[in-house]
């Protein structure tokens, strides 16, 4: 099965819509093409509790196993519905996020300028450990493509926070986030939609609901609406600013 004949119709509404081992950067960006994002078991032990407690959805139906998958409880891939979604034309910047702005004279943010120490801050005291060794491999390869990017956030010359994720035309996915300053991760989230609307992007899809993506303007869309924004936006091109941005001028 590959993701262009993948169901999601009848798809859980939480947790794993499809499982499978192939994590190579192909599949990987083929799953962000139709809207799945994986979290990789980083143990035998958790391969186990998946087919444990999804074994009854496999036999059903309701959630796929792709073909060709040796050892398929490896990678559980999922499609959150409803989905939190900053459309970027509709993002507004809370005020309490805006005064913190304000205040970071010393903060700029920029565009790919340490992709791999972005995710490696992302792996960092994280339970389970989904970035795992295989998954970043792949971002690395998709990232050398063109697809994956990451914000960074620097306080004069230390990397402070960051953002990273995979984007599929116009939408861009936003994986994970990390901090090592109160703010940060508001702060690389902010300028991460301000640079895909310059770029003629449409939307940043924020994977999970969280508070500061709330504070920027996400709100729940159906997994349908979120599948049709990436249809319709799939093959818009352009290039993302990559110029340092005063986190300051954010706040305007």
């Amino acid at each position: 099965m590959g993701w262009e004949t993948l169901d999601l119709t009848h798809a859980p509404t939480e947790g794993p819509v499809a499982f499978g081992d192939d994590l190579s950067a192909t599949t990987l960006f083929g799953a962000y093409r139709h809207g799945l994002f994986p979290f990789p078991a980083d143990t035998e032990e958790r391969k186990i509790v998946s087919e444990f407690t999804y074994e009854a959805d496999v036999a059903a139906g309701r959630i796929a196993v792709l073909a060709g998958s040796a050892d398929p409880y490896a990678v559980a891939w999922c499609s959150p519905d409803p989905r939190p979604v900053i459309r970027v034309d509709q993002a507004r910047i809370q005020r309490s996020l805006r005064r913190q702005l304000r205040n970071k004279v010393e903060w700029t943010t920029t565009l790919d300028v340490c992709f791999d120490r972005v995710v490696q801050h992302c792996r960092v005291g994280r339970e389970p450990r989904w970035l795992t060794d295989r998954l970043v491999s792949a971002l690395r390869e998709l990232h050398a493509a063109g697809h994956a990017h990451s914000v960074e956030v620097w306080e004069g010359d230390e990397l402070v926070g960051g953002t990273f994720g995979v984007r599929v035309g116009g939408v861009f996915s936003a994986d994970s986030q990390f901090a090592l300053r109160s703010g940060a991760a508001k702060v690389a989230v902010a300028c991460l939609v301000r640079r895909v609307a310059e770029s003629g992007g449409v939307a940043v899809d924020v994977q999970h609901d969280g508070d500061h993506a709330k504070l920027i303007g996400a709100v729940a869309v159906p997994r349908t609406e979120y599948l049709a924004l990436l249809r319709r936006h799939a093959d818009d091109h352009c290039a993302m600013p990559a110029d340092p941005l005063p986190a300051r001028s954010l706040a305007a």
